[in-house]
């Protein structure tokens, strides 16, 4: 059977728009770099926080982490690389009545992971002793400073790294697993610590999928390829 002139026009044409499609959705993926905000597990693992480091207010014994990287959202995250049990963290610091004990597990991430021009500092662990009401961010402050914040409250640097950023977009498939983040207390940090809750979430699909340009071009394309295939079929 003899195929309509102009079909295999048009079959090019609708294989290129999607080609077109794919790229662009791959190319304008992106995360962003910030400090996420992790619960331990008994030295078994990390759960995502569901809340901000400020309004978490951890029991004594508690194990909490935080973790510098590139992320897309908060399945995407990178966990701390390690999970050690709140003994093996608070081993050297005793009890004292009326305070109590937090491990931390504060991880800077990668080489990746880091802003143009900047080292992660190793991953390191403390034992901070506070008051029985204090956040985790509190406890975070009492033995991780310098700690910076932006105007809305984000957590940006823990141990003043990175010296500069908090929660840029990053383009591209950078990063060691990358995002960021969940809810958005106001609070420092946020459910994940830096973007909304880690960091602060940044609203809508911004930087994902292909941009309004992008489509716009492709409908003007397959316009362009069905109005061929009109004029060679009136010309039979």
């Amino acid at each position: 059977m003899r195929r309509p002139p102009g079909a295999g026009f048009l079959s090019a044409v609708l294989g290129a728009a999607l080609l077109t499609v794919l790229v662009a959705g791959n190319a304008q993926a992106a995360g962003y770099r910030y400090w996420s905000f992790w619960e331990g597990d008994g030295g078994r693992g990390w759960t995502y926080a569901t809340q901000g480091p400020s309004l978490f207010r951890p029991d004594d014994g508690s194990v909490q982490g935080f973790r510098f990287s590139v992320s897309q959202d908060s399945e995407d995250a990178a966990r701390p690389r390690h999970a050690p049990a709140f003994g093996e963290i608070c081993a050297g610091t005793p009890a004292k009545d009326g305070l109590k004990r937090v491990a931390l597990v504060i991880d800077a991430g990668t080489a990746a992971d880091a802003p143009d021009g900047e080292r992660p500092p190793a991953p390191r662990t403390a034992c901070a002793r506070v008051a029985p009401q204090a956040s985790t961010a509190e406890a975070l402050a009492a033995v991780a400073k310098p700690l910076r914040y932006d105007s809305s409250a984000m957590l940006c640097a823990i141990s003043g790294y990175p010296t500069s950023g908090c929660g840029e977009q990053v383009a591209g498939d950078s990063g060691s697993g990358g995002s960021v983040a969940a809810s958005g207390d106001p609070g420092p940090g946020d459910a994940a610590s830096g973007r909304g809750s880690a960091s602060a979430q940044h609203s809508g699909d911004e930087g994902v999928g292909p941009s309004a340009g992008v489509l716009t071009g492709i409908g003007a394309v397959l316009l362009l390829g069905v109005a061929a295939v009109v004029r060679a079929r009136r010309r039979r």
